[in-house]
């Protein structure tokens, strides 16, 4: 998506199902990132000397080669539609009381968007190359295995910042829900008035 697509002006549409759906998978993306991480962290701390040295080199690298491809996994069951879910935020933004607008939410769903760049950047320069690997080095070879893992460790950044940035969408699409409906300017129509019935004429 574009920069310019986050500066979209129509107005919200009411939330689908498949829009909620998608925003519960977001929400399971970042949770998972977040478990992977605190798993890491605490292998880290565990395995390394008080400056930060593995004990063991060969082990700690199998054990971020991990940790960056299950993020990669749990990234790749919301980013064929993470895009629209930054277009629809960036939308909805721009519709929310300035009350409920937190500063820095524009600046979350920008560099959401710039990790997706960084992420299909990536994924394509590694297809590239794993399509010139083929037939002799597919899936299960050693060679493809390594290009993956570079893969997944060149990603490691932008699969962070997507971890961090993406909650803005959830947060956006909470203060939608919580804000009041807007009303409609209406005139108030006049009230007709009941004028009295002439009386009748006095027979003579």
């Amino acid at each position: 998506m574009s920069k310019e697509n986050l500066s979209l002006t129509s107005p919200p549409s009411c939330p689908s199902v498949l829009h909620q759906q998608r925003l519960d998978q977001l929400a399971t993306f970042v949770r998972t990132s977040e478990h992977i991480l605190d798993a890491w962290d605490a292998y880290s701390d565990q395995h390394t000397d008080p400056d930060g040295w593995p004990y063991d080199d060969e082990a700690y690298g199998h054990r971020a080669a991990r940790r960056e491809s299950d993020t990669w996994e749990a990234a790749a069951r919301i980013r064929h539609f993470a895009r629209e879910l930054v277009s629809t935020a960036a939308v909805q933004l721009q519709h929310l009381p300035a009350p409920t607008v937190q500063p820095a939410w524009p600046w979350h769903l920008a560099a959401s968007d710039d990790a997706l760049d960084q992420l299909d950047a990536i994924e394509a320069e590694v297809s590239a190359r794993l399509d010139g690997l083929r037939p002799s080095a597919g899936p299960g070879t050693e060679a493809y295995g390594d290009l993956v893992d570079a893969r997944n460790a060149e990603a490691w950044h932008a699969l962070n910042e997507l971890a961090l940035h993406t909650p803005a969408i959830l947060a956006i699409h909470a203060a939608v829900q919580a804000a009041p409906p807007r009303l409609e300017a209406v005139a108030p129509r006049p009230t007709p008035t009941v004028s009295a019935s002439p009386a009748p004429a006095a027979r003579r």
